[in-house]
């Protein structure tokens, strides 16, 4: 399945939202933050991540120049050890109200060097690919009917998730954890060639990036290229670009001078977006300043798929190993105790749809999750290559 972003006034909600019931759960097993809900408990007593506070330390640069000619688009990340994670953002300026227990302890981990996308991988990069392997995507795959027991056949419709504004004032939570329901919506023909839906193509979108990509999707994108997805540690190490501890890829300033750092939410969430930076829904790449690593939008813009399963405990069980956690690669399996039996992969840096209101992980320490089999128009990936 696959899913979120879209103009207003896209397909009717009411409609498909009866046609595909029986799809519904699964596809909305994406990067979609309730935050405040109350909590449910874990299965098998596992515990969430208390909330702690860390102290973060200098990053420690790996030594030597860029290893060999640089390929084309991508930019050479020497590597190092940095302290990882994200301090409680409670009380910061933007910081939203989440305290990003996940993200926590803020412990010290060492990455190698490798080469990483400047930007996200576009429409037109995609495309490519596609028309070189003749690749469908999951969103354009018809449901299989083992997988969902009991749908009637003509429920079993190809589409994806799309982020449909409502008209009227919403609550952003409420005690079933199901208030994001009010915005989301699965719609038949939504893939990557119809972002906002069936009637919408990718005219004028060539430089935008890719989304209702599933994790599949994108590894198969990777594998074309030649390339990978980036593990947590090295996509964190990358934004950071040096900053040790800082809120934003830029630093601690949300806006310096003024200037807008990011593709962000701006006015009320989730029915209006005033797009004071510019934009009031997915940006084409490298429209705003790069990072001190040479990286676009490491922040807001569209969700970026890694390669590591989801797990709330990992950052607890990897500072229990010891002082420095060498190449984390992730937990062996995944764990989430909103949705037990949905296996999830980590996401990093936010999406246009985040604001201090809902979501706040632009903030570059922060984690998202998103299940494997779904992809939405506001989830996409960069990839990396080893030396």
């Amino acid at each position: 399945m696959s899913g979120p972003h879209a103009s207003a006034g896209d397909a009717p909600r009411a409609g498909f939202q009866s046609a595909v019931l029986w799809l519904v759960p699964c596809a909305l097993a994406v990067a979609v933050w309730a935050v405040g809900r109350p909590a449910r408990q874990p299965a098998g007593g596992r515990a969430e991540v208390a909330p702690t506070r860390g102290a973060f330390a200098p990053t420690i640069p790996a030594p030597g120049p860029a290893s060999g000619e640089a390929p084309s688009g991508m930019a050479w990340i020497s590597g190092g050890e940095f302290s990882m994670g994200c301090a409680d953002p409670r009380g910061v300026q933007f910081g939203g109200s989440d305290p990003m227990t996940d993200a926590r302890p803020i412990h010290r981990v060492r990455v190698g060097g490798f080469w990483m996308d400047v930007h996200e991988v576009t429409n037109r990069q995609f495309a490519e690919f596609v028309a070189a392997t003749n690749y469908v995507t999951v969103a354009e795959r018809v449901p299989r009917a083992e997988d969902f027991p009991g749908a009637p056949p003509e429920n079993l419709v190809a589409g994806s998730i799309v982020f449909t504004p409502p008209s009227d004032p919403v609550p952003l939570r409420d005690q079933t954890g199901s208030a994001h329901l009010r915005w989301w919506a699965y719609v038949p023909g939504a893939c990557w060639r119809h972002p906002a839906g069936p009637e919408s193509d990718l005219e004028n979108r060539d430089d935008e990036p890719v989304v209702h990509v599933a994790y599949e999707d994108a590894t198969a994108y990777a594998a074309w290229a030649g390339k990978r997805l980036p593990t947590e540690a090295e996509w964190e190490f990358a934004a950071r670009g040096g900053l040790a501890g800082a809120t934003y890829p830029w630093g601690d300033e949300f806006r310096p001078a003024g200037q807008w750092m990011a593709n962000t939410w701006q006015g009320r969430f989730p029915q209006e977006n005033t797009a004071e930076d510019g934009f009031a829904r997915i940006a084409p790449v490298g429209r705003f300043p790069a990072n001190a690593s040479g990286l676009h939008d490491m922040s807001g813009n569209v969700w970026e798929w890694c390669s590591d399963w989801y797990r709330p405990d990992t950052y607890a069980t990897d500072a229990k190993r010891g002082a420095v956690t060498t190449d984390p690669q992730g937990p062996g399996d995944s764990f989430d105790p909103a949705e037990p039996g949905q296996p999830k992969r980590v996401q990093r840096g936010g999406s246009y749809l985040c604001s201090d209101q809902y979501c706040a992980r632009y903030i570059v320490g922060t984690r998202g999750k998103g299940e494997v089999s779904s992809g939405t128009n506001h989830i996409g990936f960069r990839c990396v290559k080893s030396p």
